[in-house]
């Protein structure tokens, strides 16, 4: 028997589904999936020390209003819900959240979705959400729009001098920085990614190590 034999599976064997789903469709490409994973890593390393939030990045929010969810169901690339517990879900739904929607939604464009995203998720948000706010990003050219939502309708955020949108429901800027979108503090310093923060850690401490050094200490014995 061959190599290639012994690893044959048999015809009735059935893979479980996943424990995460979403009924959106899968992300168009993989810069989508990292611009996705940047927002909710540093987001939430941000906001380490907080358990009153939820973010999550192509996940379905079910809010039908019968309840059901095979009714009415949107999965936007990234949102955050807050004054909620932090914990791992496998889909938002409404009904069981105490009627909660997202406080932002961000969509991350592409040629096949901006129509939506611009049109009709643009209207559902506002409409049925009343999310307050709305942002999208296309990480292929670097379209960055952002919308607040007042008396009902949304208005686009004025950006600052930088071109970056203010976000009253984080208390941070969003902003393109390196053909990526990043989060800003409102003193303008960059937020981190778990990365960067290693990075900067080992830095700190190659410092450290040489200023020890000049003064004829080794850093190793300390």
């Amino acid at each position: 028997m061959s190599a290639a034999k012994d690893f044959e599976l048999p015809n009735d064997v059935i893979f479980p589904l996943g424990d995460l789903y979403s009924d959106e469709p899968p992300l168009e490409s993989e810069l989508h999936l990292r611009q996705i994973i940047l927002l909710l890593q540093s987001l939430e390393l941000w906001w380490r020390n907080r358990n009153d939030f939820y973010a999550a990045g192509n996940l379905t929010i079910y809010y039908s209003q019968r309840q059901k969810r095979s009714e009415e169901f949107r999965g936007p690339d990234f949102f955050v819900v807050l004054g909620c517990q932090r914990k791992v879900r496998k889909s938002w739904v409404v009904w069981e959240e105490d009627g909660k929607y997202p406080n932002i939604i961000v969509e991350l464009l592409s040629n096949s979705t901006a129509s939506t995203d611009k049109g009709l998720k643009k209207q559902i948000f506002q409409d049925i959400f009343r999310t307050p706010e709305y942002f999208w990003f296309d990480p292929n050219n670097l379209e960055f729009t952002g919308f607040i939502l007042i008396g009902g309708t949304y208005e686009p955020i004025e950006p600052n001098p930088q071109g970056w949108l203010w976000s009253q429901q984080l208390n941070l800027y969003l902003g393109v920085y390196e053909h990526k979108l990043r989060y800003f503090t409102a003193e303008g310093n960059l937020v981190p990614t778990p990365e960067e923060v290693v990075e900067q850690e080992q830095q700190r401490a190659e410092r450290l190590a040489a200023k020890l050094r000049e003064l004829n200490i080794d850093p190793d014995t300390i």
